[in-house]
């Protein structure tokens, strides 16, 4: 039998076998539901588990099941503050990254922790996958609950794998044929400003920036900004060979806002084009919207949600699977921190 452990002692550290607990293991690892592979649930199977020296000696067990299942739901560790997601992040990966090329109001916490977005509370924010507008893009995105919301508040997500596979191919043949263009504008009031989005003032570092990431600029009067992007609509994971629906098509497009949104938006502008954000073919042609209505069917189809718990850590393979937030009520904090940068030239 385990002896438990004794004071300023560290726990032995062994190896886990998925679904169960054995008297020498540290964790017990299960389905969140039954029958369904995300998130996988990580444990402690005794007391005084350090999840980070746990994920730092099990690296390469953690990597194997994140592939395997998408995302790692790890519950009932003593996780509490931006120091220790930090640490976390730290073990599991190379380290935090910088926030970059920005799309979401996001607030600098500490040592590349930041919020998750601050859209407004009774907005959902659709799903996607962080920043795979970006030529270089996370491969991991780790979340962590400091304080859950009263009511709603749940980060939703979804298996793109699922998502690939359930897509027609008369949908899904342009996108992969042409890709998909990204088009922003910047200084109308709403939306960030490009300041924000570039984390700069100068118009040459963003002129600069923008051709070394081949994305297109047009100044408008008055200092205002589009920019036009054209990126891939699906790829090939690095590690696992899996093919997958990543990218922000649908999340983009002007059919997705909230119906109110949408609403202000067309009255204040009279061409899609002037929207804060859109999204059209890689050839500049428009994407019916019975497609995107298919499009977003499909990624609810697949969606799997659960209530936060205060210490909770959400590790998601950031290619496989897309994350969302749902609409909430009372005092919210999710923190976040990307990791694994890779680059689109690289990906099949």
């Amino acid at each position: 039998m385990q002896k438990p452990a004794l004071p300023g002692k560290k726990l032995p550290f062994t190896r886990t076998r998925e679904g169960g607990v054995s008297t020498e293991s540290l964790v017990r690892m299960e389905p969140l539901r039954p029958g369904e592979p995300l998130p996988l649930l990580v444990r402690p199977a005794l007391d005084g588990v350090d999840l980070v020296e746990w994920a730092a000696a099990n690296r390469d067990e953690v990597e194997s099941l994140l592939q395997k299942h998408g995302g790692i739901l790890f519950r009932g560790f003593a996780m509490r503050d931006s120091a220790d997601l930090n640490r976390f992040v730290s073990a599991v990966s190379a380290g935090p990254l910088e926030y970059g090329e920005r799309s979401s109001p996001r607030t600098h916490v500490a040592n590349k922790v930041y919020t998750s977005t601050e859209h407004p509370a009774d907005q959902e924010i659709f799903l996607h996958n962080e920043q795979s507008y970006n030529l270089n893009f996370p491969l991991k995105i780790i979340f962590m609950c400091t304080v859950a919301a009263e009511e709603g508040g749940a980060t939703p997500i979804a298996d793109v794998r699922r998502v690939y596979e359930r897509i027609p191919e008369e949908v899904r043949r342009p996108f992969e044929e042409k890709g998909y263009m990204y088009v922003r504008n910047f200084g109308d009031g709403f939306g960030l400003s490009w300041q924000e989005a570039f984390q700069t003032d100068d118009p040459a570092q963003v002129e600069a920036y923008c051709a070394a990431n081949r994305i297109e600029v047009e100044w408008k009067d008055g200092g205002r900004l589009r920019t036009r992007q054209v990126r891939r609509a699906v790829a090939k994971h690095p590690r696992s060979g899996d093919t997958a629906w990543f990218n922000h098509a649908t999340f983009f497009h002007r059919t997705t806002l909230d119906p109110s949104v949408r609403a202000a938006f067309e009255a204040a502008f009279h061409a899609e084009d002037d929207f804060p954000n859109n999204t059209l073919y890689g050839d500049g042609t428009p994407i019916p919207v019975e497609n995107m209505d298919l499009l977003r069917g499909i990624y609810r189809d697949a969606t799997v949600r659960f209530p936060w718990q205060v210490g909770d850590v959400l590790m998601l393979d950031n290619m496989l699977t897309a994350h969302a937030r749902d609409p909430f009520r009372g005092p919210r904090k999710v923190l976040t921190a990307m990791a694994d940068p890779f680059r689109w030239d690289d990906v099949e």
